[in-house]
């Protein structure tokens, strides 16, 4: 019988402080989140400096508890695995450097991880059993991905944001409309009461068969809306908004996923990312599959944020298929997926 391996995860791209352990890529023993949501709030959206100070003063503490709540010591862990990028460059240095510390002084391996990937082997932990290939969207505040993933450690990028991502107009446009940061939760929750088809808002398909994706323009006509209805003494029906805002966002997200998922014959897409918390987007992500007899699978909203678990998930894929990283392992802030 093959011996197990544990993983420790370490989570630091943006203002989460996570810190998880894994055996064998799939069972999650601990999974230690310390948010900042609070204390960003204030500013309408994370500050990169208050951000990297906070996961100083939280790292070691974070990295002991989940150490206890998996009931394990250091002698026990087998594999470091961390985030290298995309995030904020002091934030990943954080992490990146508490995991060479922890790798050097017990002499174990160390993987850094794409962050996005991460979030697609989410779904490795909340779905035991399933395997590549499959198509995936992966959508949060900072990326717009559609990508097909033929296996573990081998993803195709097909379509991405070539402007604000998803999460990002979630935000941008709920700051307009005088909503608290994170904004994509509150209008989710305000689009449930609103009328989705109250504003013609525009989707953006792009060019013919094109599988990028651009909510710039949409976010630029909510506020042009906004502004009109404003300079008229108009009232603004804040949950009509949401709603039409919030569906002019899944129905291209929807639809191009589908769309990809029949090009590639695949009976399956998995939604990954913050954004994939979104109800309105589950919903009729669900309709559209059992319309075309394609499977759509997601994580619990817990392991959509950003987490240690998916990271440590990613990490031992990746150790698995002989992708190991060194102690010269740098953050790289604008990681791409390859």
């Amino acid at each position: 019988m093959e011996k197990d391996i544990i993983t420790l995860a370490i989570e630091t791209s943006c203002d989460e402080t996570s810190v998880a352990v894994l055996k064998n890529g799939r069972e999650v023993l601990s999974n230690v989140i310390s948010s900042q949501i609070d204390i960003h709030r204030k500013f309408g959206g994370v500050v990169p400096e208050v951000a990297s100070r906070k996961h100083i003063e939280n790292i070691n503490i974070i990295i002991q508890q989940a150490l206890d709540e998996a009931n394990i010591t250091f002698d026990d862990i087998d594999l470091i695995g961390v985030t290298r990028g995309p995030g904020l460059v002091g934030a990943l240095l954080v992490g990146i450097s508490s995991a060479k510390a922890i790798a050097y002084a017990l002499n174990k391996p160390i993987v850094g991880v794409n962050h996005i990937e991460g979030h697609i082997c989410a779904n490795y932990i909340e779905h035991k059993d399933l395997q590549p290939p499959f198509t995936c969207l992966v959508v949060s505040g900072g990326h717009t991905y559609l990508i097909y993933v033929r296996d573990y450690t081998d993803y195709e990028l097909v379509g991405r944001t070539r402007d604000d991502a998803a999460g990002e107009a979630f935000d941008k446009v709920a700051r307009a409309l005088g909503l608290p940061y994170p904004g994509g939760p509150v209008i989710d929750k305000l689009a449930k009461e609103g009328n989705k088809d109250a504003v013609e808002f525009p989707r953006v398909y792009l060019e013919h068969n094109s599988y990028d994706f651009s909510f710039s323009g949409l976010k630029t006509a909510v506020l042009n809306y906004l502004n009109q209805a404003r300079q008229k003494g108009e009232e603004i029906i804040v949950k009509d908004v949401a709603a039409s805002f919030q569906q002019a966002v899944i129905e291209v997200l929807v639809e191009k996923s589908i769309h990809l998922a029949k090009e590639r014959h695949s009976d399956r897409i998995v939604i990954a990312g913050g954004v994939a918390a979104n109800e309105g987007l589950r919903s009729l992500m669900e309709k559209r599959g059992n319309e075309e007899n394609i499977k759509i699978l997601y994580p619990s909203r817990i392991l959509c944020t950003d987490n240690a678990a998916m990271i440590g998930s990613a990490a031992y894929f990746n150790y698995i298929n002989g992708k190991v990283s060194d102690l010269y392992l740098n953050v790289v802030p604008n990681l791409d997926l390859a």
